[in-house]
């Protein structure tokens, strides 16, 4: 990664670039969002979104395919971030990384997941490269089933962590300000880097202990995963919750670097990871998320946060395109979702968000 004071300047201007869309989310309308994304997005950038809605070009795609639709289930969306960090990759490219919430009133069906009346919340993993003020290229998870969820719409198996609407950051630094900090994010960055290294050596290299997971993560570390996963306390919580299933359902994870690329950056004590995708394995065993040990090899896509604490992992907000792997397997989640929920009425909800 670069050390010029260059760099510092970019980061911090970029994070305050992306914010005006944030803002502009943030009280949504119409023309004032397809505005805010013109002004942004370039017209040929590349917009990868989770599934069903696939690959995009530019912003007028992404706002008639993505938020056209969640705009009128919730005539009252509105976004809410808890982290916008930015850095430069070990690749050279400058990327700025959101988290935060979609929430609104959900009054109308939205992928066919049926309205409830109620305050819904999404979370989002958002990010952002950026070349001279202006994004190139996007990569985007939504917490679809998390919907499902709030629905009581989700068709498959139940979750093994707790489910919940995910906190931001305990300590409310999210929204790391600048200069950026060229040795402190380098830090956290190479903190995280190093804890995947040691992970990876489990199962092959022998059993949990080989992980060092101690050495990295905090005791009363929270790990927040996506639906369908769910969120796990504390390293014996990860372990249970998450990884033991996960490992032991495909046991190849991390022998296929080659064939994937990581985009790692920190700012200050926060440290992200985006790549479309980021992991290839084989489910090959049976235990995680109820799904068959069919054989076969799958990508994931996965948006990762860490924030930093005294030197070890306190917190890690983690989004897996968990609906796209279904896919991968031949399981169409929405028409499973649909024979679900056909005994409920369809359609939109007859009262209005605000009074007349």
């Amino acid at each position: 990664m670069a050390d010029s004071t260059v760099s510092f300047d970019i980061h911090t201007q970029n994070k305050a670039t992306v914010a005006k869309l944030c803002a502009a989310q943030a009280d949504f309308t119409e023309a004032g969002v397809r505005k805010a994304l013109c002004k942004l997005i370039l017209p040929e950038a590349k917009i990868h979104m989770p599934h069903p809605f696939g690959d995009l070009i530019g912003p007028d795609e992404f706002f008639e395919t993505c938020f056209t639709p969640l705009f009128d289930a919730m005539p009252d969306l509105e976004r809410r971030d808890w982290i916008i960090m930015g850095g430069e990759t070990e690749h050279g490219d400058d990327w700025v990384g959101c988290g935060g919430h979609y929430v609104g009133t959900f009054v109308g069906p939205w992928l066919d997941i049926p309205p409830t009346g109620h305050l819904t919340h999404m979370r989002f993993h958002e990010f952002y490269r950026i070349e001279q003020e202006k994004v190139v290229e996007m990569q985007i998870l939504w917490d679809i089933p998390e919907v499902m969820m709030q629905a009581n719409a989700w068709p498959m198996a139940p979750s093994l962590g707790l489910e919940f609407c995910i906190p931001g950051p305990a300590t409310s630094d999210g929204l790391v300000a600048g200069p950026w900090d060229h040795t402190q994010s380098n830090a956290s960055c190479n903190l995280i880097v190093t804890m995947l290294k040691y992970m990876k050596k489990h199962p092959s290299q022998g059993g949990p202990e080989v992980m060092e997971m101690p050495r990295f993560w905090d005791d009363r570390v929270n790990w927040y995963g996506p639906a369908g996963i769910g969120t796990a306390r504390g390293i014996s919580g990860f372990r249970n919750w998450h990884q033991i299933p996960f490992i032991n359902a495909m046991p190849d994870r991390g022998k296929y670097v080659d064939d994937i690329t990581y985009h790692f950056f920190g700012d200050k004590n926060y440290a992200a990871v985006t790549g479309w995708p980021n992991m290839i394995q084989t489910i090959t065993k049976d235990g995680w998320m109820g799904i068959a040990p069919s054989g076969k090899r799958i990508t994931m896509k996965s948006l990762d946060f860490w924030r930093i604490e005294n030197g070890k992992i306190r917190e890690n907000w983690v989004m897996v395109d968990l609906l796209d792997v279904y896919s991968q397997l031949g399981v169409d989640v929405f028409a499973r979702m649909k024979e679900f929920n056909k005994s409920r009425i369809p359609g939109r909800l007859p009262f209005p968000i605000r009074e007349s």
